[in-house]
């Protein structure tokens, strides 16, 4: 997992889906059931149990969202990270509730752990993990919009990245190589080579004066030119090497 849905109505609607899971399954199934409790008391642990995973996963969406936000990634370990959090958050949660005068639980937190938490974590984590699998394919595709600006404050091209075909040395300037309407297009800026590649570090160098956007790249000519789409392009033996892997 390489990223993290941002929506926080999103989360609070998978919120809202596992407190409805855990009612049903603790007021119906009744995994835990030692033969003393009535049906009112069933119902507290079912409804108290299912909206204190809604507040604890509240509690995470808006934890996980803050923290993706400040390091602008995720990975596999915060995942976990933030699963298990849930889940501390969520144990001392119930228990806090088992314990309180509304049920004078008579486990203690081992007993209640063993018993009763380990099932609920197991029927819920996998919940947990499909819906925000889940939630990945809901973040909306944003097409990525590159701007270019030259040293004079009217020298500006903004262009989907997909459209970005080369840019090239001239001089004092560079020439960049876009596609609009399916046709090739190429627009001075004054700039270099050395700025764009440090400003759109995606492209690739293959010569002294030209950088490639690789999704452009279609096949080689010969050992010295590659064909890149309506254009081709000399490669310098210096930057060989980074095209043979494309």
């Amino acid at each position: 997992m390489k990223e993290l849905n941002p929506s926080i109505k999103h989360h609070l609607v998978v919120g809202l889906l596992m407190a409805l899971w855990i009612f049903a399954f603790a007021f119906i199934i009744k995994p835990f059931d030692d033969g003393t409790l009535n049906f009112r008391s069933w119902f507290l642990i079912s409804f108290g149990f299912s909206v204190l995973a809604f507040l604890c996963y509240g509690v995470l969406a808006v934890l996980q969202i803050r923290i993706y936000k400040k390091i602008s990634k995720w990975n596999l370990s915060l995942e976990i990270a933030n699963i298990f959090f849930f889940f501390l958050i969520y144990l001392f949660g119930i228990y806090a509730f088992y314990k309180s005068p509304i049920l004078k639980g008579g486990y203690t937190f081992s007993e209640f752990f063993s018993i009763i938490f380990i099932k609920i974590a197991l029927i819920l984590t996998p919940v947990i993990i499909l819906a925000r699998r889940y939630l990945i394919k809901l973040i909306p595709i944003k097409e990525d919009v590159l701007t270019f600006t030259g040293e004079n404050k009217l020298d500006i091209l903004k262009i989907k990245k997909s459209d970005l075909v080369c840019i090239s040395n001239a001089q004092n300037y560079v020439e960049i190589f876009y596609l609009e309407n399916e046709k090739l297009h190429s627009k001075l800026l004054r700039s270099s080579l050395k700025k764009i590649l440090e400003d759109f570090t995606f492209l690739i160098q293959i010569h002294r004066s030209h950088l490639i956007n690789p999704s452009h790249f279609k096949s080689w000519r010969n050992s010295n030119t590659i064909i890149l789409t309506q254009i081709e392009l000399p490669v310098s033996k210096n930057y060989k090497e980074s095209l043979l892997v494309l």
